[in-house]
């Protein structure tokens, strides 16, 4: 078993849409769209998509947005993108509406009567069905079509679209990323790639299926086999001790980019929706890309030297301060505490300088450096 081709000229004509009853929100447009058929039955897809206030005859930057485990689609998260001039679409990835008063409930949510297979790490267990059957091709062929209705949209520029999600959503944008070139942008936050080498399933979810049907899963389905397809910029927003996402498997996952590729790992960043929509370095991005705002900082180089870590990085923006975030811990990557150094930085020009001594008995140090904003960037993590 190998990872699955799929040709996006199949996915390029606009699908089938069904009307949403019941969902009715200013600014927001709730509909359900045609997917992959599930066992030879037809399956739509739930679906939200909202646009910015636009003057006549403008086109705005749209985001393709990606929910988690436990998730739906966000009216919220939708509506935060249009607050920063972007268009944005969200689909429900499991079969399931969200409730009409609050799009923000836990779960769990109701399956509506044209639902694909079950979601997330349930897909663990398909890999006896057909390929088709599995949810992760119908997670990607229905985002794959969530990128044409935004396209096709008279008021959306198509050159300026990215995909964004978090958690199970960024383990998705990270096939995504490989598979639709027609994005200019990605941004995986938490989820990643390499999850049979580590990841939170290692413990709670592989060996509940065994070992032949992981390895059909990890073959198929792994975003290590699709990331090096992507030629997009990229950025890869993560905690340092996220519990389903390690920084192992996580820094693996980036390095593996075909593309740019910008980093930003946060100290002890919360894992859920709201948490992981809240920081504004992805709107930082994307404007970089898509609004002429100032480019994303970019390293050039990280090394140790003569037990100090030493750094050269490029940024057009104005960075205010440098850290350097330590542990001295081992063992799992969830478990380890991390520490910080204010540094000195010196620039000419674009072009900063960044030196520290590493502190004793370190085992893993990487870089943070903030601009005038308070937002972070990173450097990679290096072992000592």
């Amino acid at each position: 078993m190998t990872a699955y081709e799929f040709d996006i000229k199949d996915y390029e004509a606009i699908p089938e849409i069904f009307p949403a009853e019941g969902y009715e929100f200013d600014g927001v447009e709730a509909f359900y769209f045609a997917n992959e058929k599930y066992q030879g039955k037809d399956t739509r897809v739930f679906t939200y998509m909202g646009l910015p206030e636009l003057k006549e005859g403008e086109k705005c930057p749209a985001m393709v947005l990606l929910h988690g485990g436990g998730g739906t689609t966000y009216r919220e998260w939708i509506q935060l993108w249009n607050s920063r001039g972007y268009a944005a679409i969200m689909i429900d990835q499991c079969g399931c509406k969200p409730l009409v008063t609050t799009s923000l409930d836990i779960g769990p949510h109701e399956k509506h009567e044209h639902a694909g297979p079950d979601g997330w790490d349930s897909s663990f267990k398909q890999m006896d069905e057909p390929v088709e059957d599995h949810w992760p091709f119908h997670a990607v062929t229905a985002a794959l079509r969530a990128h044409t209705i935004l396209a096709s949209h008279d008021q959306i520029d198509e050159t300026r679209i990215g995909v964004t999600g978090i958690s199970w959503g960024g383990y998705l944008t990270s096939l995504m990323m490989g598979i639709d070139s027609r994005y200019k942008a990605a941004i995986p936050i938490y989820g990643c790639g390499f999850l049979t080498d580590n990841s939170t399933w290692n413990d709670n979810g592989f060996s509940k299926v065994g070992e032949e049907a992981i390895q059909k899963w990890s073959d198929k389905w792994d975003p290590r086999h699709y990331i090096p397809n992507a030629k997009m910029p990229t950025l890869w927003v993560n905690s340092t001790n996220d519990f389903a996402y390690p920084m192992d498997s996580f820094q693996k996952s980036f390095l593996s980019a075909g593309g740019p590729v910008y980093r930003s790992i946060q100290i002890e960043l919360p894992h859920g929706h709201i948490q992981g929509w809240r920081p504004n370095e992805m709107h930082n991005f994307t404007d970089s890309l898509f609004n002429d705002a100032p480019a994303f900082p970019v390293f050039k180089s990280v090394k140790i030297e003569d037990k100090q870590i030493v750094a050269v990085f490029e940024s057009e923006q104005t960075i205010e301060s440098a850290n350097i975030c330590y542990t001295r811990a081992t063992g799992m990557w969830q478990d380890r505490k991390y520490n910080i150094l204010v540094a000195e930085i010196e620039n000419e020009g674009s072009t900063y300088t960044f030196s520290a001594d590493i502190p004793l008995n370190t085992t893993v140090a990487f870089i943070n450096i903030k601009n005038e904003d308070g937002l972070t960037f990173s450097s990679d993590y290096i072992e000592l």
